[in-house]
């Protein structure tokens, strides 16, 4: 294959705002179609005549290989492989690389602002003012919510990968002991506490690890229950981490100081959530939005282009299959 080849990107939209420089993709291929979203049975039209598929969240089955004799590359712009069957793929002979680490200063900063966020009641001071309660207070200033300062307090971390030590340098700079947490299914390692020893003494919680067979709820209603009381939980990794039922339990009886996620169960929640209902305190919310800062999203164009040229050059690279 040459860069004579026709790539067809499934659901730019997901991507592209309108304020990526796409051309560094374009130069990769003879020919670019763009669609803004397909649905499932577009797939397979869409891509009859390709020779290299674009996916972010559109599924790319067996059967829609099958159909697509010309198919050799696809290209996944995101990490996450669930919507591409890797297995069929290997079948086929069709190369599949994904994308890796582009969102890193994008999630960290935004975890780190969920925190802020919960220790100063940004939200319940901004609603507060907006009820007119800052205006017919009898001096300068409202002081009505407890602000906790993050000097001193310690932060727990479950997943030190790249994004889990991103977050640990923030929190550091701001004053904060970070421990790190043992995730199930994982060799035990001596720097890891098990979670019965390392929820007990953080003040923080933050999640950065896989959503696995090992990991889907491990954080339940008894795991909350051993964080110290006013403890904070953050997730901006996978919602099937955690029992959300257990969660908004938790924040209904006031044991935690406070809980923030990007993430839920089901994306997006058209059938409802657990944490969406209308009477959880202490809550925020997030549409799994922390990965999508522009400078995040063209590091994401510049890592498929390089997926694709370093395809066409026989010298695959991010290759999940």
């Amino acid at each position: 294959m040459t860069n004579t080849a026709r790539a067809v990107f499934l659901d730019h939209s997901s991507l592209d705002l309108g304020d990526l420089d796409l051309n560094p993709l374009r130069d990769c291929f003879g020919d670019l179609q763009l669609f803004a979203r397909t649905t499932a049975d577009q797939v397979t039209e869409r891509l009859k005549d390709a020779s290299v598929a674009i996916t972010n969240k559109v599924v790319i089955d067996a059967a829609a290989m099958a159909a697509s004799p010309g198919l050799k590359l696809i290209l996944i712009s995101a990490t996450g492989t669930n919507n591409v069957d890797l297995e069929a793929a290997r079948r086929h002979g069709i190369t599949v690389c994904n994308c890796q680490g582009y969102g890193t200063p994008s999630v960290a900063q935004h975890t780190i602002m969920l925190l802020l966020n919960l220790a100063t009641r940004l939200a319940d001071y901004q609603k507060a003012v907006g009820e007119g309660r800052w205006q017919q207070a009898s001096q300068f200033c409202l002081l009505d919510y407890p602000i906790i300062e993050l000097e001193g307090k310690t932060l727990g971390l479950l997943g030190h990968g790249e994004l889990g030590s991103a977050v640990a340098r923030l929190a550091e700079a701001f004053g904060m002991r970070v421990l790190l947490g043992q995730i199930p299914g994982r060799p035990p390692r001596p720097e890891r506490l098990p979670l019965d020893q390392l929820l007990p003494q953080i003040d923080a919680l933050t999640l950065h690890c896989p959503l696995n067979e090992h990991t889907r709820n491990f954080i339940g209603a008894r795991e909350l229950a051993l964080l110290k009381p006013g403890a904070f939980v953050i997730n901006t990794a996978r919602g099937g981490l955690i029992d959300e039922q257990a969660l908004a339990d938790v924040l209904r009886n006031g044991h935690l100081g406070g809980a923030a996620t990007d993430v839920l169960s089901v994306e997006p929640p058209t059938q409802g959530n657990p944490l969406l209902a209308p009477d959880i305190p202490r809550l925020i919310v997030t549409p799994h939005n922390a990965w999508g800062s522009r400078e995040a999203r063209q590091r994401i164009v510049g890592q498929m282009s390089e997926n694709a040229q370093a395809f066409f050059s026989g010298t695959a690279r991010r290759v999940v299959s």
